[in-house]
């Protein structure tokens, strides 16, 4: 339980954020009445690099992120950092090849895009997908890992805390619309690193510095907890070539084609300021690994050497062995290692991870139904109308998520579990995504089989390996699962490609890169700030960090 100050603290930052929140999404509106639609969805595209790559890393950065990366850091060290660092690779593409690509279609979904360049059926199915996964994903996985923490430290039914935050999201962001989101994700974000870098420095100085973490390692025979890369046959079941071939799957498909992510992209000013936002997000992405997981391993070290107290954790099983419920370590290390205060800082950065990631998925999914659904029906609908059937669609969505808490609760690892949903999602879209941007000959036909195809054997699989735990398909590690997946759906559409010719129309012919030179043709900003200087320094830091924790 937390003291009254850090209580006092944490009240006042959620009703700050509320009050920003509807402040600027109420100011926002009555400046613009002649575009209402454009100015809720997609902020008017006004939307600058710094506030692109603020909302991008605070929509990504979850309660999820803070809970279950110390988690990981604490079970198994550094490996899980790979989702993080591996990210910046997949932002690249997204700066490069996808954002131009997305302002210049002038759409204001993904799925809209889809309808261009394949046909509607794509985008149907594609609307349908988008709003589970924001719901399950984004949403109710969120809502969980807050849960847990809101839970444990102030003693509250695990439902009642989460609704009461959830609805406080809600009404900032269904009256605010992008603008009010991505201002209060920018504010939320500064917030999570400031927090998490807190508990950083606590741990670490907790435990003496580095060299006394080593050593505790060492002397425990756990220095593979050092290691990002793996060698084949870790008992992670992450070994190097699995996330070398399976992260680009699930990277491709979260960062540069789901909605909840690149709607920041789209509401972007210009094209540079679309392709700088993406890049700066990666440049804060080396931070989780440092500030997330860095903590969760100081306190294994700190359990080891007696140091911190994780009784509260600890339970006997059937078999007699003592095990250790690590889904509780981040908040166990708030309250054991951080004087009353900072406690509240760290509640506050917490809140910011769940409020940051709600209210950009509630969004995009007002987005998605008020333009890929609504609108399609009724393609007369004024701003008003539409905008006020957003409202409704993101109040839905949140009852609905909050459903599903009970089912997700099951997972011992929060982040793997996350994860592995997103392993069976992803590869049918990424597929469709990447040959329509890249390859001319990619048809409407094959792009509809492939999803509708590759999605079901994608559940089929997903739901084999849950009920028949014992087969040899379900030892498959979900990273090397998705590069399967995505194998099937490749070979899938190309052969589809082929047996159904493609047949563009005008709008479609232009829909894709006659080259992969042709977008980086543009020459961006001078100096520092140009982005092809800036994707060469992020690819040459990434490759050193990599290396320097193989």
């Amino acid at each position: 339980m937390i003291e009254s100050t850090d209580l006092i603290i944490s009240i006042l930052y959620v009703l700050g954020i509320l009050a920003v929140g509807l402040w600027y999404g109420i100011r926002h509106k009555k400046k613009s009445k002649d575009n209402a639609a454009g100015e809720y969805f997609l902020a008017g595209k006004s939307l600058k690099w710094p506030a692109i790559g603020l909302a991008l890393f605070a929509t990504n950065i979850s309660t999820v992120h803070l809970v279950s990366l110390a988690q990981s850091g604490f079970d198994s060290g550094l490996l899980n950092g790979n989702f993080e660092w591996m990210a910046a690779f997949t932002l690249i593409l997204l700066a490069l090849f996808f954002s131009p690509f997305y302002i210049k279609s002038g759409v204001a979904t993904l799925p809209d895009f889809l309808e261009k360049r394949y046909d509607r059926s794509s985008r149907d199915w594609l609307v349908f997908v988008s709003i589970l996964s924001a719901i399950i994903i984004h949403i109710a996985f969120s809502m969980l890992a807050g849960g847990i923490v809101l839970k444990t430290l102030f003693g509250v039914n695990m439902y009642t805390s989460v609704i009461v935050i959830s609805v406080i999201t809600a009404i900032y962001t269904i009256v605010g619309g992008l603008k009010a989101v991505v201002v209060t994700e920018s504010i939320q974000t500064v917030v999570l690193i400031l927090g998490a870098t807190i508990i950083s420095f606590a741990a670490y100085f907790k435990m003496g510095g580095w060299e006394p973490m080593v050593n505790v390692l060492q002397t425990t025979n756990q220095m593979d907890k050092l290691s990002m890369l793996r060698p084949h046959g870790d008992a992670s079941g992450m070994p190097w070539y699995a996330i070398l071939l399976g992260y680009p799957v699930l990277g491709i498909w979260y960062w540069c084609a789901d909605q909840t992510i690149v709607q920041r992209v789209l509401g972007a000013k210009d094209e540079n300021h679309a392709r700088i936002g993406p890049l700066f997000c990666g440049f804060i992405k080396i931070l989780p690994v440092f500030i997330f997981i860095l903590p969760g391993l100081f306190a294994y070290t700190l359990a080891q050497s007696g140091k911190l107290d994780i009784s509260a954790l600890q339970s006997v099983d059937e078999a007699g062995k003592v095990v250790v419920n690590s889904k509780g370590i981040y908040t166990l290390m708030i309250t054991q290692l951080l004087p009353t205060g900072l406690v509240g800082i760290l509640v506050a950065a917490l809140l910011s991870g769940l409020m940051s990631q709600i209210s950009g998925a509630l969004n995009s999914i007002s987005t998605m139904v008020g333009y890929d659904i609504y609108k399609r029906y009724r393609p007369d609908t004024n701003d008003e109308k539409l905008v006020q059937v957003g409202k409704i669609s993101a109040g839905v969505a949140l009852v609905f998520s909050l459903a599903l808490l009970p089912l997700l609760n099951r997972y011992e690892s929060i982040f793997n579990g996350l994860n592995d949903i997103i392993a069976h999602i992803a590869p049918p879209i990424t597929c469709v995504f990447l040959l329509g941007v890249f390859w001319k000959k990619a048809s409407a036909e094959s792009s509809k089989l492939t999803l509708w195809i590759g999605s079901a054997l994608g559940a089929v699989v997903f739901a084999s390996n849950k009920i028949f735990v014992d087969t040899a398909l379900a030892h498959i590690p979900f990273m090397m699962m998705a590069f399967y997946l995505f194998v099937a759906c490749l070979v899938m559409q190309v052969s589809f490609s082929y047996i159904y010719p493609v047949r563009h129309t005008a709008e479609s012919e232009k829909l894709y890169w006659k080259s992969i030179g042709e977008p980086l043709e543009s020459k961006g900003w001078p100096g520092l700030g140009n982005y092809k200087t800036l994707s060469v320094i992020l690819l040459l830091l990434m490759g050193v960090l990599f290396w320097v924790f193989r």
